[in-house]
């Protein structure tokens, strides 16, 4: 196994060469950083130096934008190594995170716009050895993953965990409370996607210390945080207006809640970032399931309602298209004193 680690590396070394002198050759610098931050090298994650590279373009004009996300995706899907197709996730992932709106804009472009959804990685295998065996489950993972954090970020009308989003919170609360019934709840769900994606991460029996994956489970806890307070922001909005959720709504939203407890219950490569703090989210997702609950009593129709199967953005992208000109409706529990408020957490680091 060992020999055959060593061919592979070697090959991947002798293809990455090959591939920077024809982009060298074409004065292509923007392919030379692309190339540089997603090599062959298996366990090391791209060059800072190089993705900052990358990100620049995205300060110019759309069409140079565009030269950094097509050559991208292109390589993410035509690599057979895991080890280069993780590392292009990363970038995809620090595109969504530090890029400009331009970057960001050409990101999102593909699946939303109806064309081919190039984070569809569902079929990819690296049969090389057992360890980009292993690898290839994270990358169908995180591309998944990916796909759920663009998806979301459509819904809410800004690119969750991005350095741009720079609402403060008492004009991000203005905004949730003026959501209608019906966004609010998709926005929540949606929120839920991605902290349930969170805890389908593969377990990695060969791939302890991996600097690879501590590089994709760094970008994925500070997602995890985003979105946890992003969830809270709108469960209190929610709060707000039991009083005034028809049957469905409430149904809808106690099917989230309990896709969240089941959550808790997993296995996942954040377990070791809870803090009290996250016990008392734990807490609070297991009240508010109750309270919902309880907007009807212990009503049979209720009880029988399952989780309804959420599929990937790939197949159900036409369901998160969001209406305008639906009248807004506020619960008269805006007014009623002893809120129920979900905390906001500042940080999900060990204790």
């Amino acid at each position: 196994m060992g020999r055959s680690t060593k061919l592979r590396e070697l090959i991947g070394a002798i293809k990455d060469k090959a591939s920077l002198s024809k982009a060298a050759l074409l004065s292509k610098s923007t392919t030379l950083s692309l190339l540089r931050a997603t090599t062959h090298e298996p366990s090391i994650p791209p060059n800072e130096k190089h993705i900052a590279a990358l990100l620049s373009v995205g300060h110019s004009s759309r069409a140079t934008a565009s030269a950094v996300i097509e050559p991208l995706m292109d390589r993410l899907q035509s690599t057979h190594d895991a080890s280069v197709a993780i590392k292009c996730l990363i970038t995809v992932h620090h595109i969504i995170r530090r890029g400009s709106f331009i970057l960001q804009d050409q990101l999102s472009v593909y699946p939303a716009a109806g064309g081919r959804n190039y984070l569809k990685l569902s079929g990819f295998r690296d049969c090389s050895d057992p360890v980009m065996w292993e690898l290839s489950s994270w990358v169908r993972w995180y591309s998944r993953y990916l796909e759920h954090v663009l998806s979301t970020s459509r819904v809410l009308g800004f690119f969750l965990c991005s350095s741009l989003s720079t609402l403060n919170k008492d004009d991000e609360e203005e905004q949730v409370s003026a959501l209608t019934n019906q966004i609010l709840i998709q926005e929540v769900t949606s929120l839920v996607d991605v902290i349930e994606e969170t805890y389908k991460a593969p377990d990695s029996l060969h791939l302890d210390g991996d600097r690879l994956l501590g590089e994709v489970i760094g970008l994925v806890g500070g997602d995890y945080l985003s979105a946890i307070n992003e969830f809270s922001l709108r469960i209190n909005e929610v709060a707000e207006r039991l009083s005034v959720l028809s049957f469905g709504e409430s149904v809808e939203l106690v099917c989230a809640m309990k896709r969240l407890e089941n959550c808790k219950e997993r296995s996942s490569m954040l377990r070791n970032r809870k803090k009290s703090s996250m016990e008392t989210f734990w807490g609070f997702v297991s009240e508010m399931k109750d309270r919902l609950q309880n907007v009807y009593g212990e009503d049979d129709r209720m009880v029988k309602i399952g989780r309804r199967d959420r599929a990937c953005e790939s197949a159900r992208m036409e369901e998160r298209v969001l209406k305008s000109g639906d009248s807004v409706r506020f619960g008269s529990g805006r007014l009623v004193p002893n809120r129920f408020a979900f905390p906001i957490l500042e940080s999900v680091e060990p204790c």
